[in-house]
């Protein structure tokens, strides 16, 4: 017990930046052991840094996932980029994840890694690379991915992982924990992230409409928790906005006699339950609300700047 006493603390924040579905998402649950940010086969799902919490020996980590970083086009694009960079810029180590099977499988890499490499240069900072997804590529073309990576200069580590299966996290998890600056720790032990609940069960639902829907409607619908309410027998009612572009969109998300919705909302309501640990009654409208991306209360409800 006295041990504990003896060694000092570290804490800091590391933030996961890369090309959208590069699996910052999936990499930055694995750290933490729990869910704190959604994860689904589309790109562009995080929408703002989720703030996991992860306990490495003395050091806690506070691992920023931030949204994918790629060519905006739209407001909310713009906002989601600035993010990432904001995330990268503010942290005491970044992980630049790569998709590995680009670099390895069509030997021409990828635009979006390139450019933020290529932004990294501009800003003098160095970076951890980790490539990811090295279950899905062959060995041997790792090795020449890694050198026409790690030869641009913008790197000190290089670690070759599968943030799905495991393979080589712990030795990032390492390094994380030692890079943290020592001080106290930011947050409880016990916490594994510091997104507000709320947020958590919107996101939550907003995954669950984006693996049962397909095509471009997923990115025109946001998720608002209008509720919360707590009940003497320990469980808590939750009652959510869904915000749709287009009354077409409203009809989809809804599905035949209601039955998407009514699917949705079973699979966010078990999700939610066992994360809080107690019982949970979800209750899902959905609103058209046209010009959701150009309002401001929206923006900051995600923790995004409206004004970029």
């Amino acid at each position: 017990m006295s041990e504990s006493h003896d060694t000092e603390t570290r804490a800091g924040f590391a933030a996961i930046i890369g090309a959208p579905n590069a699996g910052k998402s999936t990499l930055v649950n694995r750290l933490v052991g729990s869910k704190v940010s959604i994860v689904t086969h589309k790109v562009q799902t995080t929408r703002f840094p989720v703030r996991g919490v992860m306990m490495r020996g003395q050091s806690q980590v506070v691992l920023v996932d931030t949204p994918g970083i790629f060519q905006p086009k739209r407001r909310l694009d713009r906002a989601m980029v600035q993010s990432a960079w904001n995330g990268a810029g503010d942290a005491d180590a970044t992980v630049h994840l790569v998709d590995a099977r680009p670099w390895t499988t069509e030997g021409v890499g990828d635009a979006e890694d390139q450019a933020i490499v290529d932004r990294l240069k501009e800003l003098g900072k160095k970076a951890i690379l980790a490539l990811n997804k090295i279950d899905l590529v062959d060995r041997e073309a790792l090795l020449g991915a890694v050198q026409r990576l790690y030869g641009q200069g913008v790197y000190s580590d290089v670690f070759m992982i599968s943030g799905l299966n495991g393979d080589g996290v712990e030795d990032l998890a390492d390094v994380l924990a030692a890079r943290m600056p020592a001080g106290p720790y930011l947050f409880p032990e016990d916490q594994s992230a510091d997104i507000p609940v709320r947020l958590l069960a919107a996101e939550i639902t907003r995954e669950k409409l984006m693996l049962r829907l397909h095509q471009e409607i997923p990115y025109q619908l946001t998720v608002e928790t209008e509720a919360w309410e707590p009940h003497s027998d320990g469980s808590v009612k939750v009652s959510q906005l869904i915000h749709v572009g287009r009354e077409g969109h409203r009809s989809i998300v809804l599905g035949k006699n209601g039955a998407t919705i009514k699917e949705v909302g079973v699979a966010a309501r078990r999700e939610l339950a066992a994360i809080l640990g107690r019982p949970v009654h979800l209750f899902t409208r959905v609103k058209v609300s046209e010009r959701w991306q150009d309002s401001r209360e929206r923006f900051t409800a995600l923790g995004l700047d409206f004004d970029v």
